[in-house]
């Protein structure tokens, strides 16, 4: 599962050929998430409420190009939250 982007001590990972819904996944320590890319919500797993926030704010940033790499499975890296 390719590392598309790291910030604060989370890793976001994107499968590729994985099942629906288009999603990624964050993992934080200890802690794993899915997060649904097309809603922004977090579907399945516990993070930290803070790790939460931080996670939708980087993805609602970059909805469409989380998107196109799930429709493409095309990989690319995108920048962390600053």
């Amino acid at each position: 599962m390719p590392e598309i982007a790291r910030f604060y001590g989370i890793i976001i990972k994107l499968f590729f050929s994985d099942h629906p819904p288009p999603h990624f996944h964050a993992i934080y320590g200890e802690y794993n998430a899915i997060f649904n890319i097309e809603i922004l919500e977090m579907i399945e797993g516990d993070l930290p409420n803070r790790a939460i926030k931080m996670v939708l704010e980087w993805a609602s940033r970059h909805q469409q190009e989380l998107l196109e790499m799930w429709n493409t499975q095309k990989f690319c890296k995108l920048p962390p939250l600053r």
